[in-house]
This record gives C-alpha cells, structure tokens and sequence, in this order.
C-alpha cells in the first residue's frame, strides 16, 4: 500500500493488517483525482480512518488539514505510523473514536470535504449519509461502498472494477474552485 499522487507519491503506508479492508490503490488514485479542484488547502475528515490512506493522500495532494476518526487497535496503530512516517502531525489530528457519534457533534460546514469508508454492508455508512443530509457538515461527501449498496440523495456515482462504487455528494453551496 502506497500514496498514489501528490508530493508523497509512491511512498510505502503500513497497513493495518489482513482483517481490515483498505481502499485500493487504484479507487484512492481516482477518487482524489475527481476532487482534484476541490482539494487544495481544504480542511478534510477522513471517518474509519483504518490506515489514514484517504486523508494522508489528500495531504500529498495539496489538502490543509486532515482530522482521521479511528477506533480500532490495529488501525489506530497503523494510521499513528503513516502519519509520522509521512511528517503529517502538524497538519493532522487523530480521534479514538467512534465515526457516528463524531459526526453527530458537527456542525454544518465543519470541513470542505469528508471521506467515509466503513466496512462493506455496515448500516453506519447509512446513519453517515443520512446525518449529512440533515446537517451538511462538509461541502463534499465522499463514501465507499459496495455497489448493491443503494444510497439516497442526489449523488455522482462512480463504478470500480469488482463490488467497489464511489458516491459524491455535494452541497448547494459547494464552492468552486
């Protein structure tokens, strides 16, 4: 597992192990290249953070800040690793914590753009998507997903080789860059 773009391009991350499900190599890669305008000095969340994979490439590639919400032992590890072997503290902060009551305390516009990738069939990603239409707490909602996984609101989708499908939301009041 490696960055895949930007000024960290081809560095090594430490993975978190084989019970964890990292976004590949080639989805991160797309994914940030379709927020390319809207990355530049943005303030990120990267929810079910596992590795920081999602947040550390949006770092490389020109984001603010980046606030990683993680709860799992190993994961935790890993991202702790990736982030200091990257020279990411300043720029970052990590949060023990579990991603729904995280977002239920943010107000809307917190961050320019939030990651979620949770575990594939988890109803969380649901409770994400739906506390996000309620209070906007990012312009850009970018999740992963399984595609059968059927999610509401109007979104760009975007299909991946295998189970694997990207959706972005957007705000009324995203800004362009």
């Amino acid at each position: 597992m490696r960055i895949v773009g930007g000024v960290w391009a081809g560095r090594d991350l430490v993975s978190p192990g084989p019970r964890i499900r990292p976004t590949s190599e080639a989805v991160r890669g797309r994914w940030l290249d379709l927020l390319e305008g809207d990355l530049e000095g943005s303030r990120v969340l990267d929810l079910f953070a596992g590795s920081g994979a999602l947040g550390l490439e949006a770092l490389s590639r020109g984001a603010a800040s980046v606030d990683f919400v993680e709860n799992g032992t190993a994961s935790l590890h890993s991202l702790k690793a990736n982030v200091a072997a990257l020279g990411a503290r300043k720029r970052s902060r990590v949060f023990k914590r579990d991603a729904i009551p995280f977002v239920e305390a943010l107000p809307p516009g917190a961050y320019d753009i939030a990651f979620a990738d949770p575990p594939y069939g988890s109803k969380k990603l649901d409770r994400v998507v739906d506390r996000w239409h309620l209070v906007p707490f990012a312009r850009i909602l970018g999740v992963e997903h399984q595609r059968e996984h059927r999610l509401e609101g109007k979104a760009k989708r975007y299909d991946f080789p295998g189970e694997t499908r990207v959706t972005l939301f957007s705000s009324p009041d995203r800004r362009t860059r």
